[in-house]
């Protein structure tokens, strides 16, 4: 999925979850590259799959809890499942090119 091709609620999904920095390399985690998909579905369920920069990020649970409870915080949404996956894998060319100069600081 293209992140920046979401529209609707998803689209705000999306930049609500913009609100959200990676504790280890400081920028947002949409630009970053970390979530790979949003829907929400007709009764306001939405579903976000996510990854971290690296297997075994210790900031993988603050993650997956943040972002959970701030789609939750979207209004018009009724429920919230976050899927943390590794395929694939992330790599740094999924950074937004934006957001390139606060990764390179890291």
């Amino acid at each position: 999925m293209d992140i920046d091709s979401v529209s609707g609620h998803a689209a705000e999904i999306v930049a609500a979850l913009t609100t959200i920095t990676d504790p280890e390399i400081g920028g947002n985690i949409v630009d970053l590259g970390l979530i790979y998909d949003v829907t929400v579905d007709a009764d306001g369920a939405a579903r976000i799959v996510m990854t971290t920069t690296s297997r075994g990020c210790p900031a993988a649970g603050f993650l997956q809890q943040a972002v959970q409870a701030t789609v939750e915080a979207v209004a018009g949404v009724t429920a919230a499942v976050v899927d943390l996956t590794y395929e694939p894998l992330w790599t740094p060319d999924r950074i937004r090119a934006g957001a390139l100069a606060v990764a390179a600081r890291h």
